[in-house]
């Protein structure tokens, strides 16, 4: 019938996770996209709760119960901010900055006087240089001026296959207007299934301390359309930030490990959970894909606080990195729960001689699949698959 609304794609069985410090005014950028799906918004940085760092996700995906995941970061947007004139409005809240005025939760009136909304918005004024203008956050667009909806990519690239065993250099096969090249075995064409859409970032890169410190005013401005699996036996350091999974087939593996205020290392969390997810994926024939969708990073992290928290892990990494490329899983890992308790077990014996950290986190990773096990009782999202199909 004309005129009625199509079903978000997979409204019931798709669960978004936010770890959150600030208010929630940023969702109304999202909420075109966002409002038909359940939201679980996890607080993140109360001093007076143990829970400490955004880490603390993980524990969103494990009270879960729809098979897939979108999380984002709360300082992620849709897309940037543009000007435009005031004509009327009426200011909800403010404060001062730098001798500013900083106006938030604008109503913006239109010429014709009809209302556009209650906005997220931010207006600079000041009495002596008044600026007629609000800056309102924008819905991002790729290179043919269409709305990026990244949740939507994201599906697309979970409901799709992937090909980790056999590189396509037309990427992603599956996308309309590509397809498998010539000399792409016919075996293989099936692909796998996907457990991991890894999604990118315009405008903040996601660097390391050191790499914030030379390159402080460096943004990612290149749109690059691109879908590709990540190869089978090639690690890639995972991000946080603009991640989907399908909590069935991975979530077991997407914990975020012992990380934040009363540990020796932080920001490697994500990092983590990728380097045990890709092992896992590899030995269960799972897929993981990289590159759209994008969303807009606003806010650059201190890389002074950020070096203090990663310092350790910068050097860590050259052994832990090693280490994840010369694991192996016996064939009667079946599960991801199988698999992950293996891991534990490697890496009390191999990574504990670089840091107790590890006899610690080695004892966590147990204790992870124990609780997941526990709210996800008769098998649910354990990833019952087995391994005798291995290429």
């Amino acid at each position: 019938m004309a005129g009625e609304r199509s079903t978000p794609v997979l409204k019931d069985e798709l669960d978004i996770v936010i770890p959150t410090i600030r208010n929630l005014d940023f969702l109304e950028m999202w909420r075109p996209f966002f409002q038909p799906y359940h939201l679980i918004i996890v607080q993140d940085g109360d001093p007076s709760k143990t829970i400490k760092d955004s880490a603390c996700r993980c524990f969103g995906y494990m009270v879960s119960k729809k098979k897939y995941i979108y999380t984002i970061d709360d300082d992620c947007f849709i897309g940037s901010l543009d000007l435009f004139l005031v004509l009327g409005s009426e200011k909800f809240g403010s404060w001062i900055l730098g001798g500013f005025e900083v106006v938030y939760g604008f109503k913006l009136v239109s010429e014709l006087g009809s209302s556009l909304g209650i906005l997220s918005t931010l207006v600079l004024c000041n009495n002596q240089f008044p600026l007629h203008g609000l800056l309102v956050a924008r819905v991002a667009k790729d290179p043919s001026g269409k709305d990026i909806n990244a949740l939507e990519q994201h599906i697309k690239n979970l409901l799709s296959p992937s090909t980790p065993h056999f590189f396509n250099t037309l990427y992603d096969p599956y996308r309309e207007g590509t397809d498998f090249v010539r000399g792409y075995p016919f075996s293989l064409r099936g692909g796998e299934p996907t457990a991991v859409s890894h999604g990118l970032w315009l405008n903040i890169p996601d660097y390391d301390a050191p790499t914030q410190l030379v390159k402080p005013r460096e943004r990612n401005t290149r749109y690059v359309d691109l879908v590709m699996t990540i190869p089978k036996g090639t690690l890639f350091p995972m991000c946080g930030m603009n991640l989907a999974f399908n909590r069935d087939l991975i979530g077991p593996a997407m914990y975020f490990g012992l990380m934040g205020d009363g540990q020796p290392i932080g920001r490697y969390d994500d990092m983590w959970a990728g380097w045990c997810t890709k092992v896992i994926c590899d030995h269960l024939n799972l897929g993981i894909k990289t590159g759209l969708p994008y969303i807009w990073h606003s806010k650059a992290s201190n890389p002074f606080v950020n070096l203090k928290k990663e310092y350790k892990g910068i050097y860590w990494q050259e052994e832990i990195i090693p280490f994840f490329k010369s694991v192996t899983l016996p064939k009667e890992c079946a599960t991801v729960q199988d698999c992950y308790l293996e891991l534990s077990k490697q890496v009390k014996a191999k990574l504990s001689s670089i840091d107790p950290y590890f006899t610690k986190l080695a004892d966590a990773m147990v204790t992870w699949i124990e609780a997941w096990d526990e709210l996800n009782p008769s098998g649910e999202a354990s990833a019952k698959l087995t391994n005798g199909a291995a290429k």
